[in-house]
């Protein structure tokens, strides 16, 4: 029986002010600029007001892409492109500055941390800092026995919890978030398919690296096998992770959760992102009014996630190389909409016309 009670979670997110992002757009229509004429950078702009609770809105001074990193034992049915078990090679690779996400992180000069929640690695290959929060190697093959324990989901979740509370607390000011993992995809299906209530069909994709029909076959074969494992557990949502997520998802949904608590606006990146995205709204209904959908990495499981929660997407680029790639591309973007939010001039007031005293009465 867990002791994590994640119905506490409602009682704790608020929403971001209301009052704050009406002042924002009070502010904006009196600017030089005609309201509208920026598009969709005015709504991020007021976004970023509430979230932060300030008018005019801070610039974004210190982000943050944090990654969390895992591997699944669906990948040994052969869903995945890459084979079972190398997502830690990946993970060297971004720290070796070899990935998209290195390139544009140093690029945007934004620091990149990432959280070993279950790779299939010895942690003597990586760095402490990276592998402290390791909950176990590997998840269990979701479509005929579980992720992971319920003791290791709760394990997971209040590591993402941890780590969301020690990026709030070092002054991080917007997150960047995705995932490193291989066979991250198919889980992220499974949970959105049983989340909508939809057939795997609808939710199966290529994957970041595209894998072809036969493997597309194996994918939706495993995803259909893992929804009726999924289907019984729907009303407990640290279960459904335990059941058919992983010790990654489990920690990205904790980090999301408590990011909406210290009222820290996370970018989302992935399908796999999206679907923990998912499961936290599932826990908490405001949380993802703290959240920013970046892209549409043409992933179905992905749209039919962010649809679900009225999230639209900033970019569509086709980006599905995941590991936060995709939203970081966004980030510019988030910048720009808080710079001109808060530096556009307003236009001066028209003098009032002074009144005559001796003017008679009417």
């Amino acid at each position: 029986m867990s002791s994590l009670n994640l119905d506490d979670f409602t009682d704790l997110i608020e929403r971001p002010d209301g009052g704050v992002r009406r002042d924002a757009e009070a502010r904006r229509e009196r600017q030089t600029v005609p309201p509208g004429s920026l598009g969709r950078l005015d709504d991020l702009g007021e976004w970023l007001a509430a979230a932060q609770g300030a008018v005019p809105v801070r610039p974004v001074e210190r982000p943050r892409v944090v990654l969390f990193a895992g591997d699944h034992g669906i990948a040994e049915l052969g869903v995945s492109a890459r084979p079972a078990g190398s997502a830690g090679q990946l993970v060297r690779d971004v720290l070796e500055g070899a990935r998209p996400v290195s390139v544009l992180a140093r690029r945007l000069d934004v620091p990149v941390r990432i959280v070993d929640m279950g790779l299939d690695c010895d942690p003597g290959t990586l760095p402490e800092d990276v592998v402290r929060h390791r909950v176990r190697r590997g998840s269990g093959r979701i479509d005929v026995e579980d992720a992971l324990t319920l003791e290791e989901a709760e394990a997971a979740f209040r590591a993402g919890v941890a780590v969301a509370d020690e990026e709030a607390d070092s002054g991080t000011d917007l997150v960047v978030l995705g995932d490193v993992s291989v066979g991250g995809t198919t889980v992220a299906g499974v949970l959105v398919a049983a989340l909508c209530g939809t057939d795997a069909s609808v939710v199966t994709g290529r994957g970041g690296l595209a894998i072809d029909d036969l493997a597309w076959m194996r994918k939706c074969a495993a995803i259909r096998d893992a929804l009726r494992r999924a289907r019984p557990v729907l009303g407990d949502q640290l279960r459904l992770l335990a059941t058919v997520g992983g010790a990654d998802l489990a920690a990205i949904t904790g980090f999301l959760l408590q990011s909406a608590v210290r009222k820290m606006p996370v970018i989302l990146d992935g399908v796999v992102v999206a679907a923990c995205a998912l499961v936290g709204q599932r826990v908490a209904f405001r949380a993802p009014d703290w959240w920013l959908a970046a892209h549409d990495s043409g992933e179905p499981g992905q749209a039919k996630a962010l649809d679900r929660m009225a999230l639209e997407p900033l970019l569509t680029q086709g980006v599905t190389v995941g590991e936060g790639a995709g939203a970081l591309l966004a980030l510019p973007l988030v910048q720009a909409a808080a710079a001109l939010s808060a530096e556009l001039p307003e236009q001066p007031e028209e003098p009032k016309e002074p009144k005559d005293e001796d003017a008679p009465e009417l």
